[in-house]
């Protein structure tokens, strides 16, 4: 099951194996949410009347690369910066730069919404950001508006240009779809995917909402999307189907580039192989993203910890990891956090 936690007084031999969780699960992914702050008020993840955290309670970049770097020491091989909206935060593309030249990082990648991707897409592919998600929920410019509470469709668009403009490729779109508002674009997106060569990938609306919009009247489970998708454009299995991503990739039949994927975290759950793990913006890691518990990193590093006590903190949370959500078994809690302030 689990590795003894280590003792030693040296950060690399304390991390001389890689984290693995009570049931076995190698741990190899780090979400790092580097701002709670955002411009949009999209309905499925923030509240129009949300208190932004205080400055002095986020992350600094010395501190977030030290995290990661201690985290890449443990065994973590990818690292994906999140919001909030992450490029709101002042400098973003120097803690690129920071992160990129780490020592046994395989794969850096952020995710954003795209607006204030025309004046930075290119400073952050400079500074070494390998792959870029852009959330884009409708390609209509009233349905945008009615998601995101934003009339931003137009910058959104223009910050993806930027983006393969920059060499930010292959650019993943992600699509979170809810019954009655988005559904009937599943066509649109899956040709958007053909005609730019992106990677679409719808997100079923999960219960981390603010208010109680969720329930199974608004979910529109992925094969059913799937099977639109399927009937005017047909798809096969992506045959470079990473086991452990949360997204399972279809490619078009007729050789058309692009890809769509579905992550079902609801009705499909692939929790089985979840090789992931979070951290907040204020410096607290959760194992799950529907985690009803967090371990705290910040206090610690700012009471002195050193790197050794560090990797120990991060093997000991890793430990605890969640065996599965329960949204669908009668046993599910909703977490006090909204995705925005877990990190997307």
């Amino acid at each position: 099951m689990n590795s003894p936690r280590p003792t030693s007084d040296s950060a690399s031999d304390a991390a001389a194996r890689v984290l693995s969780d009570g049931w076995s699960r190698r741990i190899e992914n780090l979400r790092i949410s580097v701002t709670d702050r955002c411009n949009f008020r999209c309905v499925y993840c923030i509240p129009e009347d949300i208190e932004w955290l205080p400055r002095k309670k986020l992350l600094t970049f010395e501190e977030i690369t030290r995290i990661a770097r201690v985290a890449i020491e443990c065994g973590i091989k990818k690292l994906r910066l999140t919001g909030g909206e992450p490029l709101l935060r002042k400098d973003l593309p120097k803690l690129i730069g920071e992160l990129a030249r780490l020592p046994g990082l395989a794969d850096l990648a952020l995710t954003t919404n795209g607006t204030e991707l025309p004046r930075l897409a290119k400073p952050l592919a400079d500074a070494g950001l390998e792959r870029i998600n852009v959330s884009l929920d409708s390609l209509d410019r009233a349905t945008f508006e009615k998601l995101a509470q934003r009339d931003a469709l137009a910058q959104v668009l223009a910050g993806i240009d930027a983006a393969e403009a920059a060499g930010l490729l292959p650019i993943s779109i992600n699509c979170v779809v809810i019954r009655g508002v988005n559904d009937g674009e599943a066509v649109d997106f899956a040709r958007f995917a053909r005609e730019r060569r992106f990677e679409v990938r719808f997100i079923e609306f999960m219960p981390l909402e603010h208010g109680q919009r969720w329930g199974e009247h608004a979910l529109v489970p992925g094969h059913e999307l799937r099977a639109r998708i399927d009937a005017e454009f047909p798809l096969a299995p992506s045959p470079d189907q990473d086991p452990h991503a949360p997204s399972k990739d279809w490619i078009f039949a007729d050789g058309a580039p692009g890809t769509v994927g579905f992550i079902d975290s609801v009705t499909a759950p692939f929790c089985q192989t979840c090789n992931r793990i979070r951290l907040t913006a204020d410096g607290k890691l959760r194992t799950c993203l529907f985690s009803l518990r967090e371990h705290d990193v910040l206090g610690p590093m700012r009471a002195g910890i050193d790197d050794a006590g560090l990797a120990e903190l991060l093997v000991g949370a890793v430990a605890t990891k969640e065996l599965k959500h329960h949204i669908s078994d009668g046993l599910f809690v909703k977490p006090e956090r909204t995705m925005s302030r877990i990190g997307g």
